[in-house]
């Protein structure tokens, strides 16, 4: 793994980087990447709607530099009410949404954590919940679309897709530093003392038990033509630091995993970019406000339910039933998108675009 540029340069270009490179993190790095991609995406569907007449230009308090006049050549910048369109709000709207998403997130993950819980975790980089980051970023969004008084319908249906994106981005970002959001352990492959991988035989199996015992296990081998890494990976240099240690390696990343586990980051990178661009190519056939968020709610629900039958988290026990919390929300969340689109056909007649002037 690559938890920050020191060791991502040093596998790239085959040789010792400074260590000053490392205060550059890839999670970091890629956390970031989301953000822009998605602000890109929902700025050009910001712009898609306004220009479809169903946005108009909001009223805010800027500051606007004056007319030069005969009395006052070189006026001053003052504060007064203009119209803005609303794409041109993205940095406001992005940052917004970002500081509600990482507080839900640190939050949800403590409840989701909380035997484990202490004041000083709120303040690590690690620990991070996407719904709760989600759930927070959305009533953020919904405030801030009340203040202006643009329609929420509209708002979600722009950060619909956007959002897919910066999750499939941001997963990659959990990849490459390996932040120990992977899945549980796949016995087909077990490390071996170079900290490379090789299958498991009948002989491992007191080993495996002993590093399973507590962690949920399957075996599945690789099958022909799938490459072994999708289906099995003992993520060496983790930024978690979990595993046994390796004494030939530096610190602070000097660990690796003595049983392989499922790489579930690069299965959701890779459905959360391809449900993105089903998303982008069929966003202009949907007839009714809501239904491409509607459409998000049932996606992102789907995709992480399958995938937390393969993670390892903690579970409510129900008695009959014993689900984690990212599974009891993915079946609210599907749950909630097909009630939209079943239910929620009010279409709406575009608006011809107001005027709109900095001046």
């Amino acid at each position: 793994m690559y938890p920050d540029f020191q060791y991502l340069f040093q596998a790239l270009l085959g040789h010792d980087m400074p260590s000053w490179l490392g205060i550059f993190k890839t999670f970091g790095f890629f956390v970031a990447l989301s953000f822009l991609a998605a602000a890109r995406a929902m700025t050009s569907e910001l712009k898609r709607k306004e220009a479809a007449g169903f946005l108009k230009p909001v009223l805010k308090k800027m500051k606007v530099k004056a007319k030069p006049t005969s009395e006052n050549p070189n006026p001053v910048e003052e504060e007064r009410m203009v119209l803005v369109p609303i794409h041109m709000l993205m940095t406001e709207i992005v940052f917004a949404a970002a500081i509600g998403g990482i507080i839900g997130a640190k939050f949800f993950n403590a409840f989701e954590s909380w035997d484990d819980f202490n004041f000083a975790s709120l303040l690590s980089p690690s620990g991070l919940t996407f719904y709760g980051g989600f759930i927070v970023a959305t009533a953020v969004l919904a405030f801030y679309a009340r203040r202006y008084k643009i329609p929420f319908r509209h708002l979600c249906d722009a950060a619909a897709p956007a959002i897919m994106l910066a999750y499939g981005v941001g997963r990659l970002g959990c990849q490459f530093s390996g932040d120990g959001d992977w899945g549980i352990y796949n016995s087909a492959y077990i490390t071996q003392a170079d900290a490379s991988l090789r299958a498991s035989t009948p002989e491992d199996s007191k080993l495996i038990a002993d590093y399973t015992r507590f962690i949920p296990s399957k075996s599945f081998p690789a099958p022909a033509g799938v490459p072994r890494w999708m289906v099995a990976m003992n993520y060496p240099h983790n930024v978690a630091c979990e595993g046994r240690v390796v004494p030939e390696w530096s610190r602070p990343y000097n660990t690796v995993l003595p049983v392989a586990v499922f790489p579930t980051p690069i299965y959701e990178a890779l459905l959360g970019i391809s449900l993105f661009g089903l998303m982008w190519a069929i966003r202009k056939k949907l007839k009714y406000p809501l239904h491409m968020f509607a459409m998000y709610l049932i996606f992102a629900g789907t995709e992480r339910f399958f995938v937390e039958l393969i993670r390892v988290n903690a579970k409510y026990d129900f008695g009959f039933v014993k689900p984690t919390q990212a599974e009891l929300i993915s079946v609210i969340l599907v749950i909630t998108g097909v009630g939209i689109l079943l239910f929620y056909r009010k279409k709406e007649t575009p608006e011809p675009p107001a005027h709109h002037s900095f001046e």
